[in-house]
């Protein structure tokens, strides 16, 4: 007699490792994404990464999926915004001569 008691196969895997046919399950499960269901995974005290669940008849994947981390840079921001001031004060020397002549 077989025993369907069985333990699930545990895989840790990145998101672009998976087969499209793993892919096309993680779709099926996350439709609207799955940013809400992110994990923080914590290697070490300085080292993590994030992941997605899931789960299969025979296997139970954790999914590494790469986030992008918003550094809050100010001085691009800066920069952009000081560029946009620059072109709108030539514009504006550039009506004022018009207007003189």
């Amino acid at each position: 007699m077989e025993s369907n008691s069985r333990p699930k196969k545990r895989v840790v895997i990145s998101y672009k490792n998976l087969s499209p046919e793993l892919q096309a399950e993680v779709k099926k499960k996350y439709p609207y994404g799955y940013t809400d269901n992110m994990i923080r995974i914590d290697k070490s005290p300085t080292d993590f990464f994030y992941a997605i669940m899931l789960e299969t008849e025979d296997s139970s994947y954790l999914i590494k999926v790469d986030v992008k981390v918003d550094t809050g840079d100010v001085e691009e921001e800066k920069d952009f915004f000081e560029d946009d001031i620059t072109v709108t004060e030539e514009i504006a020397d550039a009506s004022e001569e018009s207007e003189d002549e």
